[in-house]
């Protein structure tokens, strides 16, 4: 609350879970903050600092079209796994080896884009807590509920960001 007794700005806009965002803090753990819109999908390792959050490392599913020349949309499951993957070694290559994850206020769908994200993430070398039972399944990862072609364009995709180049 804020001095005239009111909910925060972001509380009142629905934007914000102040309890939940207290308790991630408090771990003092890096947070995987998973984000989706209709076109993308964005994963960011987020630090908290006494005068502003810093975003460590961060990757978009448009970056896989950009960088790695990925044909399919950048909104499905799959690209959703292999962001997180590319999200996953760019936060490596920043020193970080751990995080927690922060959905905010969407919910944890078993089997979502937001758990193909934390898959990638937790296949790039991050750990993080989580439920097994959440993740998606390797056909969905893979694209094949999409089409059938789309498999061997995750799995080049997949060795090309993992292989370094």
């Amino acid at each position: 609350m804020d001095h005239a007794g009111r909910a925060l700005r972001r509380r009142r806009e629905g934007k914000t879970d102040y309890r939940q965002r207290l308790r991630l803090l408090k771990s003092g753990e890096v947070r995987i903050v998973i984000r989706r819109s209709l076109k993308n999908i964005r994963i960011q390792f987020i630090s908290y600092g006494e005068h502003g959050d810093t975003v460590v490392a961060q990757a978009m599913g448009s970056d896989l079209a950009k960088t790695y020349d990925w044909k399919h949309a950048t909104s499905t499951t799959p690209a959703a796994y292999l962001t997180g993957m590319l999200a996953g070694k760019r936060a490596k290559k920043a020193g970080i080896e751990s995080g927690v994850l922060d959905i905010g206020l969407q919910r944890p769908v078993t089997g979502s884009k937001i758990f193909a994200g934390l898959q990638g993430v937790i296949e790039a070398g991050i750990h993080c807590p989580h439920n097994e039972s959440k993740l998606p399944s390797k056909k969905r990862l893979e694209g094949t509920h999409i089409n059938e072609n789309i498999k061997n364009d995750v799995i080049t995709l997949k060795e090309k960001i993992l292989g370094g180049t």
